[in-house]
């Protein structure tokens, strides 16, 4: 049986994909993207070309304790920290193509009102009560360690070296770790009595457990082992944390206290990260439709997905379920939560702290944004399987399939029409090949769809691929070369098909999907000038007329130099060297 769940695009005429919130603390690395925002703009950018009003949301996260290490190491305010990660992920994520509609911040206005509105809620309506914990307190930094203050190791799968509120290895959420030390200093904390507000998870049980087994578009093995969790108990969870960087948790007058009201001292306490950042999926819409009730309509009457990598799913299966849940479900619970494996790197995983990974910006001052877009969609499935980026892989992948298959049939197609014939010609009658071709075309557009629809973006890419390697042998055996005064037929198709290659194409190699609708002449005909407004139903039609004249051809890639690699590869050497040492 598949792990895939069934997928359908068609409940509402709109859509809401939001991608996971990047910290804004470090560079934007090429696991992001193969995981979560490669994956939502190519689906993205094919609803759009289905004609669906669809809004890809997003925003940086700017609060919590991984922000304030960084700050704090680097001397720096967390909100200037903030602020230049933020417009540095922003500039990475254009260059790439990535085409959110929306890309803000969870520090904004707007999603600091909406939090703490959405906590007001959930305390009135008693999801909410405060009680006393013990934390870990470093006696030398002279502050309580939540989360990334502390490491240790994963009671669930004995994993070294991992924080206090997420385990890297096996996704859980421990309640406390073994062996604690003080990230700041190393040293081992003591025990000191807090008091923190919590979130009663454990009372959604059941609600959970019955969306989980109801919401049949999840995909099943993720749903399968967070079942299991919630069969085995929830916790309620810690929401607040003793730091000074975060939303602050608003003044309340009554509050739930093992049995006792009375007035609480909050001043020194704000949001635990997990609890505000999804909730900016929400404001992030507000601030794209000019403000909340706008957003509240459109979330409510479109298609939820929310696309993330497989060490957050706690978070996202059972937090923000929970979270809607206790708003009475004000706000949709998603339809559909797309979840992937991660990235290796030479087979390792990928690790900022260790150095061990490649950054977005990095990557595209030596490479094509498009290279990276294609190799890494044709890598990743749909699913929690990791996937190996590869240096001498890459290369070949775009080298043989990007241009000698793809790149070779557009290339040569457009090259011969233009300089055998100036303008697009009219067919004649057509033989067994080319109502071969024919019917290929007329098939492919719903093919590859079926699979994007399904988020099966390497079998798309693949059918794609395919759909060219057929074409450059009907170019190949027709061989117009030998009389090309009679290849008009063959020269119509092609041209067709070239035009259909660019819409499948755009959400995949956008710039590049682009390139070849300019030299398809397209502008020059009247129509509409850009590939990325083009209707996805088209792909099979054969919409070039005979008399259009082509645009300027060239070609559209730049094969991939060995050196490049092998100096690409050196690097790595060396990284591997001081990981080592």
């Amino acid at each position: 049986m598949s792990n895939i769940a069934s997928n359908n695009i068609s409940k509402h005429k709109s859509a809401i994909v939001t991608s996971a919130l990047p910290y804004s603390n470090g560079e934007i690395h090429l696991g992001h993207i193969a995981s979560t925002y490669l994956p939502a703009d190519i689906f993205t950018r094919y609803l759009r070309l289905k004609g669906m009003e669809v809004y890809h949301v997003c925003a940086s996260d700017d609060f919590g304790t991984p922000i304030l290490v960084k700050a704090e190491e680097q001397g720096k305010d967390p909100k200037e920290y903030v602020r230049y990660w933020h417009e540095r992920d922003k500039n990475d994520f254009d260059a790439l193509g990535i085409s959110f509609n929306f890309f803000s911040q969870t520090s904004s206005p707007t999603n600091i009102q909406f939090v703490q509105d959405v906590y007001r809620i959930l305390q009135k309506n008693g999801h909410i009560y405060e009680n006393d914990v013990i934390q870990p307190y470093c006696e030398y930094d002279l502050k309580f360690l939540p989360d990334r203050y502390v490491i240790g190791r994963c009671p669930f799968c004995n994993a070294e070296n991992q924080y206090s509120d997420i385990c890297e290895k096996c996704g859980r959420i421990p309640d406390h770790i073994i062996d604690p030390k003080c990230s700041l200093c190393g040293r081992k904390p003591v025990n000191k009595k807090t008091r923190h507000k919590f979130f009663r998870l454990s009372s959604f049980t059941k609600k959970l457990e019955k969306w989980l087994v109801d919401n049949k578009s999840l995909q099943i093995d993720v749903k399968k082992y967070v079942l299991h969790w919630v069969q085995e108990g929830l916790h309620d969870w810690d929401i607040t944390r003793d730091i000074s960087w975060g939303i602050t948790v608003p003044p309340s007058e009554d509050i739930l206290d093992d049995g006792n009201k009375g007035a609480q001292n909050e001043e020194s306490k704000v949001f635990y990260g997990w609890f505000d950042n999804h909730l900016c999926y929400i404001s992030t819409l507000a601030d794209c439709l000019g403000g909340l009730k706008a957003a509240k309509i459109k979330w409510n009457s479109s298609d939820i997905y929310h696309f993330i990598g497989k060490d957050i799913v706690y978070h996202h299966y059972l937090f923000l379920p929970a979270i809607r849940m206790g708003l009475n479900e004000e706000y949709r619970l998603p339809d559909f939560i797309p979840t992937r494996g991660h990235l290796m790197l030479a087979n390792q995983k990928i690790s900022k702290s260790r150095n061990w990974y490649i950054s977005l910006g990095e990557f595209i001052k030596s490479f094509e944004p498009d290279y990276l877009r294609f190799y890494l969609a044709s890598i990743t499935s749909y699913s929690q399987n990791d996937v190996n980026f590869d240096w001498d892989a890459f290369a070949e992948k775009i080298n043989n399939e990007l241009i000698n298959n793809i790149g070779n049939f557009i290339n040569r197609s457009l090259s011969f029409c233009r300089r055998y014939f100036g303008k697009i010609p009219t067919p004649s009658e057509y033989d067994f090949e080319d109502n071969k071709i024919l019917n290929e075309l007329e098939c492919i557009g719903d093919i590859v769809g079926t699979n994007l629809a399904n988020n099966e973006i390497d079998k798309a890419l693949r059918e794609i691929t395919g759909f060219s390697s057929a074409l450059n042998q009907y170019f190949q055996r027709k061989q117009p070369w030998v009389s090309p005064e009679c290849a008009n037929t063959m020269v119509f198709l092609a041209i067709n098909a070239v035009r259909s290659l660019a819409i499948m194409l755009e959400p995949f190699i956008p710039y590049a999907a682009e390139r070849i609708w300019m030299q398809l002449g397209i502008d020059n005909n009247g129509n509409a000038p850009s590939v990325h407004i083009q209707s996805w139903e088209s792909v099979g039609q054969l919409a070039l007329q005979p008399g259009s004249e082509l645009g300027k051809v060239h070609p559209l890639f730049i094969k991939i130099n060995p050196h490049l690699i092998k100096a690409q590869k050196s690097k790595l050497e060396i990284a591997i060297h001081n990981v080592k040492s």
